[in-house]
């Protein structure tokens, strides 16, 4: 039992949209991500999601309104909803998810990242 920094993750990678492992928990994974620009619409049918920010202001796109998050806030996204997230600068992130998740839910693009490297 070690205590984790998350400055100092951070500074250990800079691809965007490529979540990396920071740790687990009860069959969840804590993940951090720099993300910038649009991501893909989907969804996770089978799974909530959350994100925490870090860093930066982002805003996620549903079908039916947006919200925007900014340093400090969370929200939870209820298995099933699709949403895209959209980045203007550079936005820092803290994502809890199950082990099994994929980032880009049902949807697979060049975006998809199989395994989640561990930092």
């Amino acid at each position: 039992m070690n205590p984790i920094n998350i400055s100092e993750k951070l500074k250990l990678f800079n691809e965007r949209w490529t979540p990396k492992k920071i740790g687990e928990l009860n069959g969840q994974q804590l993940l951090l991500a720099k993300i910038k620009g649009e991501f893909i619409w989907h969804a996770h049918e089978n799974e909530d999601e959350l994100f925490i920010i870090i860093k930066g202001h982002l805003i996620i796109e549903f079908r039916d309104k947006k919200v925007e998050l900014n340093e400090g806030e969370l929200l939870i996204i209820p298995k099933g909803v699709e949403h895209k997230p959209i980045a203007k600068n550079e936005v820092h992130v803290l994502l809890f998810e199950p082990l099994a998740i994929k980032h880009t839910g049902n949807v697979i693009s060049n975006l998809t990242v199989e395994t989640f490297e561990t930092i």
